[in-house]
């Protein structure tokens, strides 16, 4: 038994030697390899072309696209401001609700407008009805200002016409006047030669009273022959008193076409009132519309207004922000811009829900993100180290890619930009 252990003991798969050929020559002879040795090499080799194909795939596929984690979802934020002052009656919307684009969102107290639109339509009414009365004048002072010259001129022909008259009555009353008292001489003569003939009795006394009473009456008659003189002296004074009139008259008229371009003047300036008055009722229908707050886009809201805030004009009071517009700033390394084109496709991984999404590369930023900061590098000074700087990548999303809106403003993503 224990031979046959022993034996049993001995391992089947000893290896044997083999003595090679006598008759071999020593210089010919090759080393005996392994079955085992040689398959691992092959192996070895197999794996490294492998390694060396792939990585060439690799290579040339990561040279196909070029991709950065600096990036985020952005959009132009739209401010929704107060026009006019008032007081706050209606907010219709609520924090991040959708609204449409023309959506009402904030109603002011209109009472204040609403008169202001009354009166100003009433000081339009006001002057219209002044430029219309102005407009029918002109032609009237026209008419008057032609016919008022022609009137004063033959008011001066006539005042000289009376003068020559009254100038004549005051020659014919001088006359009388010379008559009448050469008269009074001769009969104050005779009287008094009849006052001597009576005094001897030589006449009979009603001849002298005769006389007395013909000596009155002929100083009566001197008398009225100077007050006739008087009365045509005054005529002639009043007709050159109408004369000076009648000539300031018609200096008066000469001015008739002053006149009528100054109530056409009048006129224009009236139309002028009618176009402010009419500005001023668009101005105030305007104010009455800006009480009502519309959304100047379609998008979501963030609301800081509440009914009963008194807000005056320019006021910040909601903000929309326009989901449909976003695009994605992509801030590629300077080295990274070398093959880039704008048109190139791109392809976004969402860091929030993982999505990928389709866009094509918009526009690149004319300058690096520092050269726009408020304090802008100076490598002049100082010690420099060069910095590989950055350079944003405007990336428009494919149409429908954002069509349920999860993507917000400030996200982070990943963009793939597969070069041409």
């Amino acid at each position: 038994m224990a031979e046959e252990n022993s034996a049993h003991s001995v391992p089947e798969t000893e290896p044997r030697v083999s003595t090679p050929p006598s008759g071999s020559s020593k210089s010919t002879s090759r080393p005996y390899t392994p079955p085992k040795k040689r398959n691992k090499t092959v192996i070895l080799v197999v794996v490294i072309l492998v390694v060396l194909v792939g990585g060439f795939f690799l290579w040339r596929y990561l040279r196909t696209y070029e991709s950065t984690d600096d990036a985020q979802v952005d959009v132009h934020l739209y401010p929704v401001s107060a026009r006019v002052s008032g007081y706050v009656v209606k907010v219709k919307v609520d924090d991040n609700q959708w609204v449409q684009q023309g959506t009402v969102l904030v109603e002011i107290d209109p009472k204040d407008y609403e008169v202001a639109v009354a009166q100003a339509q009433a000081n339009l009414a006001n002057a219209e009805a002044t430029a219309q009365s102005l407009n029918i004048t002109v032609p009237i002072t026209s008419t008057n200002a032609s016919s008022q010259l022609r009137s004063t001129a033959s008011g001066i022909e006539n005042s000289q016409a009376g003068i020559i008259a009254a100038e004549r009555q005051l020659t014919a009353a001088r006359a009388q006047v010379e008559q009448a008292e050469a008269n009074d001489v001769r009969v104050q003569q005779d009287l008094h030669r009849y006052k001597l003939l009576v005094d001897k009795r030589e006449i009979a006394q009603q001849v002298y009273d005769t006389a007395v009473a013909s000596a009155r009456a002929s100083t009566a008659a001197v008398a009225a022959a100077r007050a006739n003189e008087s009365a045509a002296q005054q005529f002639v004074t009043q007709a050159q008193s109408r004369l000076v009139e009648a000539q300031a008259n018609h200096q008066s008229a000469e001015t008739g076409p002053q006149q009528v371009s100054s109530t056409r003047a009048r006129a224009r300036a009236a139309i002028a009132d009618v176009e402010e008055k009419r500005a001023l009722l668009e101005q105030a229908q305007l104010n009455l519309q800006y009480t009502k707050i519309i959304a100047p886009v379609s998008g979501a809201v963030n609301k800081s207004v509440v009914v009963g805030m008194n807000v005056s004009a320019g006021q910040q009071l909601l903000t929309v922000v326009p989901l449909d517009e976003i695009w994605i700033t992509a801030n590629f390394k300077e080295t990274q811009l070398r093959r880039m084109r704008v048109g190139d496709k791109a392809k976004i991984h969402v860091d929030a829900s993982g999505r990928s999404l389709n866009g094509h590369v918009d526009s690149i930023a004319g300058a690096t993100g520092p050269t726009f900061s408020l304090l802008p590098p100076e490598n002049a000074t100082g010690n420099y180290v060069k910095i590989v700087q950055r350079i944003p990548v405007k990336i428009i999303l494919e149409q429908g890619e954002n069509r349920d809106h999860l993507l917000r403003p400030g996200m982070n993503v990943v963009p793939d930009v597969y070069l041409q």
